[in-house]
């Protein structure tokens, strides 16, 4: 089984000029985990951009569900480099097939007009809710032996979701969801407080993050479990904007909402605060919803 550790997953082998490879995790899920792609193409994208310049929004579609078997090349197409803004176009290819693609933005920093409208909720300090992860290891001899073997990729972020009630079995609730991260190791490449490098390791973890427990938020009216066997669910799109510098080895809270579902599929919006209630990234993904043959 391949490491550990996030920060060498998003850690891309240049095998040609502006084309890269990337390892993958077998997250225990049906397909490759779509928060790996995200932090991979981004990552891809960034190392053709120059270093001044950072990621403030990438627009994404998953084309076919990803083999977690295989490892991930990414092709980088210069589109633009302006005074101010450079776009790049990522393609995702596996056995000779795309699985996705995704057009990011980067753009030199600079000081402009400033607000934020949106204020971090009222809800539990992170120390005083329980990770994830306790709650899957409690059942482990429950689980599936692919998720099984797949726990230990899950530790590398500390994922605490505030909510009551059994994830396995769900009750109806609204649709809306706050969870706690934060990565758990030091960062090697690309140290605390150097989030404006051009590669930019916090910003690709945070969109890895971005897809956990994302979709999931627009089951929570229907009384439906994501391990429900009936059940079709795969992300379609994902956009992202990155607002702030992040430290991803500091506490953020992702708050989620899924505003209408139908006709097949779910919406989905989030957004991220840090602890001084600072908004660092917001998030909007559509994916499938389906249940039996409907």
């Amino acid at each position: 089984m391949l490491d550990a550790n996030l920060e060498s997953l998003l850690t891309l082998t240049q095998v040609d000029s502006n084309v890269f490879e990337g390892k993958s995790w077998d997250l225990g899920f049906r397909a490759l985990f779509g928060g790996q792609v995200l932090g991979q193409a981004l990552a891809a994208a960034a190392a053709t951009v120059d270093t001044q310049r950072i990621a403030h929004s990438f627009h994404s579609y998953f084309v076919l569900p990803g083999d977690p078997s295989h490892s991930v090349v990414f092709q980088v197409e210069n589109i633009r480099d302006g005074r101010s803004f450079s776009t790049r176009r990522v393609k995702a290819v596996q056995k000779n097939k795309t699985i996705f693609c995704m057009t990011a933005s980067f753009q030199l920093p600079e000081v402009g007009l400033t607000h934020q409208q949106s204020s971090l909720p009222a809800v539990l300090a992170p120390d005083a809710v329980t990770p994830d992860i306790d709650f899957y290891e409690k059942i482990i001899d429950d689980l599936p032996s692919k998720m099984q073997q797949a726990l230990k990729y899950h530790k590398v972020i500390d994922i605490r979701t505030i909510q009551e009630g059994d994830p396995i079995q769900p009750n109806t609730t609204d649709a809306h969801k706050y969870i706690w991260m934060r990565i758990k190791t030091p960062l090697a490449q690309n140290q605390v407080g150097q989030s404006l490098s051009p590669l930019g390791i916090n910003q690709q973890m945070l969109a890895y993050a971005s897809d956990y427990h994302f979709l999931a938020t627009s089951l929570q009216p229907h009384n439906v479990s994501v391990r429900d066997k009936d059940l079709k669910i795969a992300s379609i799109d994902h956009s992202m904007w990155f607002h702030q510098p992040i430290d991803f080895t500091q506490w953020v809270l992702y708050c989620t909402e899924s505003p209408t579902s139908g006709g097949g599929r779910g919406l989905v919006k989030g957004q991220f605060f840090d602890q001084s209630g600072k908004l660092l990234a917001s998030t909007m993904q559509e994916g499938l919803i389906r249940k039996g043959n409907t």
